[in-house]
């Protein structure tokens, strides 16, 4: 074989060789090259509940992850502040208003429509600037131990009989949320007059949903107005004998509200392709089934189940609202503080 040939022969075996290893290149390494840098995520999730599912991501993928995690609608507000001068890539929130308030500010990019088909559409933004990953539905738990009837909707909970019975965490996100939905389902003066009742019967404030679940557990109180999951946590914590059940309200009742965490992709980023790949990993099965069996939140995608202990997520009978109306968290923030149920 001549010099030449060989020399022929080589480039092409170098050829074959590059282009069978490009065929075993996961696309989310692709994506890492073409990335700048780390992701920077802006989470309203915790550090203890998101932080697992993006270090799958950097796994399956090999984009890194920078975190910001702090309170959703402080986040927000941030996001708001920084504008389009913002670091952030990501905005990956605890609840819809926060992604509503972000979005109706023009910092969100539009979403393909494939990937917002991906989730049932009461569950993602209307016109395309956010959608939803997990969904989280308001209940009221309350104790087993006694014989407890519990009203047919939560804004019968103003009646005199619930006095010194009701716990709540009224600084709470998921809480605020729902007020906020109230307000917009009910209208302003209805939801002042629910919480001037509530606090008319001296509920027990709890700094956390789950402290507002344990007071129902130690007798402290009957009830308590939290987020379904809360009590699946204490229940793979403390076993099924843990005295403590909870309700969905029906009839499309402000109580029985499904709301979702989401993630938003900033407008401003210069990181696209990667942030598309971690709102495609958050909708792809596996984040999916950590979200139904680690956090015990609701699956939003077809073909993953929630946990068994849970009603079917479409049989639930929420009110009728769009989740973008839920903007207004500080108005919501100063109600409260008008009542007196935060400082």
């Amino acid at each position: 074989m001549s010099r030449l040939a060989a020399i022929g022969t080589r480039l092409r075996v170098a050829i074959v060789a590059m282009l069978i290893s490009a065929l075993f290149v996961p696309a989310g390494a692709a994506l890492a090259q073409d990335a700048e840098g780390p992701l920077t995520v802006y989470s309203g999730r915790s550090e203890s509940l998101a932080g697992p599912v993006l270090e799958q991501f950097t796994r399956a993928t090999g984009i890194e992850v920078e975190t910001k995690f702090a309170d959703t609608a402080e986040l927000a507000a941030i996001l708001l502040e920084e504008g389009d001068r913002s670091p952030a890539d990501l905005f990956f929130a605890q609840d819809a208003g926060a992604l509503g308030a972000v979005g109706d500010a023009g910092l969100f990019a539009q979403l393909p429509e494939e990937v917002l088909r991906r989730v049932p559409g009461a569950f993602s933004d209307p016109d395309g600037r956010w959608v939803g990953v997990s969904g989280r539905a308001r209940t009221v738990a309350h104790t087993t131990q006694g014989d407890i009837e519990l009203p047919a909707s939560i804004l019968d909970f103003t009646d005199p009989a619930w006095s010194g019975r009701i716990g709540w965490a009224p600084a709470n996100g998921s809480f605020q949320a729902f007020v906020t939905a109230l307000r917009v389902i009910e209208g302003e003066e209805a939801a002042e007059a629910w919480l001037e009742g509530i606090m008319a019967n001296q509920p027990v404030a709890y700094p956390k949903n789950t402290a507002a679940v344990e007071g129902v557990a130690a007798g402290e109180v009957d009830v308590a107005f939290v987020n379904h999951y809360y009590l699946l946590r204490l229940l793979a914590e403390h076993g099924e004998d843990y005295p403590v059940t909870q309700a969905f309200f029906v009839g499309g009742d402000p109580g029985s509200l499904v709301n979702v965490a989401g993630v938003g992709q900033m407008a401003s980023t210069d990181q696209p392709e990667a942030a598309a790949a971690l709102i495609d990993f958050l909708l792809g099965q596996q984040a999916q089934e950590y979200f139904s069996d680690t956090t015990y939140e609701f699956p939003l995608i077809e073909g993953v189940a929630s946990d068994p202990r849970l009603p079917d997520l479409s049989s639930l009978e929420s009110p009728d609202v769009d989740l973008s109306d839920l903007a207004d968290l500080q108005g919501t923030v100063e109600l409260l503080r008008e009542v007196g149920a935060i400082d």
